[in-house]
């Protein structure tokens, strides 16, 4: 079983303007709503794919109860706590010339609620795949995921941990299975600029050394590095494509990268898999699709 965690999901206003600018008033060609965050953007490009995940995570009022919807409209099992006081962030995403995002903070998570949280938790047994994705509200701490994977320690599950900063940092001790940094975050880590392949494989090691058993850098159009468990080095380009919108591309690389893994436990794969369904979201105006992923996969073979 795959379980997704969005502690702060959202509900994204998708809107096209032509030629936004600001200060003035701007006349939108095209909206559009989805359910958002970047655990939620990994169960949807499972189930695109064919394989079902449970959603994890806290909502709270009727924006809450629509990210709910949404999720179970599309086929996706949700399991999210739901919180009494304050309702699930909007986030604004404006398309242009280029993108511009305005994210909300969220509502308040107390400590009851998180105790819930930690009770379904413990529906994830040995084998089982966790993905824990997406930034912290400040009111849980930047060692959230540390207390969760401590928690979870004692079983026998691969954990995918996309995050930044301390946030990830955190995690390492308990060796997760996969971590996603893109080149930037990576670089941001430890304070340089990755400019190619052999650097950020170079910076990989350095995670590695601190517990990540793989480590998936991802570098826009230059593809994707991976520095696997078994101590080889992997890389794939990028296929070429036009850019219609960057959100959710991160998210569906791990998805790709867990379906490809689950799929047949090859490195080679599993990486091939990742950049076809990073790129297929790039692409395309929503999340990869099945079809769309497997006539880029066909190009990287």
């Amino acid at each position: 079983m795959i379980w997704t965690l969005t502690v702060n999901p959202s509900l994204d206003y998708n809107i096209q303007v032509e030629n936004f600018r600001e200060g003035i008033v701007n006349r939108s060609q095209k909206e559009s709503v989805a359910a958002g965050g970047k655990g939620i953007n990994v169960s949807i490009v499972l189930k695109n794919l064919g394989i079902p995940s449970t959603a994890l995570g806290f909502t709270g009022g009727w924006t809450g109860v629509k990210i709910e919807a949404m999720l179970s409209e599309q086929g996706i099992d949700t399991d999210f706590v739901y919180l009494p006081q304050g309702d699930s962030r909007i986030n604004v995403k404006i398309k242009g010339q280029s993108e511009t995002e305005i994210n909300a903070n969220g509502p308040f998570i107390d400590a009851a609620h998180v105790e819930f949280l930690f009770m379904k938790l413990n529906s994830i047994h040995d084998g089982d795949v966790l993905v824990l994705a997406g930034s912290i509200p400040s009111c849980l701490g930047s060692d959230f995921y540390d207390r969760i994977m401590k928690f979870l320690s004692d079983r026998k599950i691969d954990v995918a941990v996309d995050a930044t900063g301390n946030l990830l940092l955190e995690t390492l001790g308990y060796r997760p299975f996969l971590i996603k940094p893109n080149n930037h975050e990576l670089g941001e880590l430890f304070g340089v600029k990755i400019e190619g392949r052999e650097q950020a494989l170079e910076y990989a090691r350095k995670l590695a050394e601190k517990g990540a058993r793989n480590v998936l850098v991802s570098m826009a159009a230059k593809g994707a590095v991976l520095l696997a468990e078994d101590g080889k080095e992997y890389e794939c380009p990028a296929p070429k494509g036009i850019v219609v919108n960057s959100v959710g591309a991160g998210d569906s690389m791990v998805a790709g990268f867990i379906a490809g893994w689950n799929e047949k436990k090859d490195y080679a794969h599993a990486l091939r898999m990742g950049i076809s369904c990073g790129s297929a979201s790039a692409f395309s105006e929503g999340l990869a699709s099945r079809d769309s992923v497997l006539q880029l996969y066909e190009k990287l073979s």
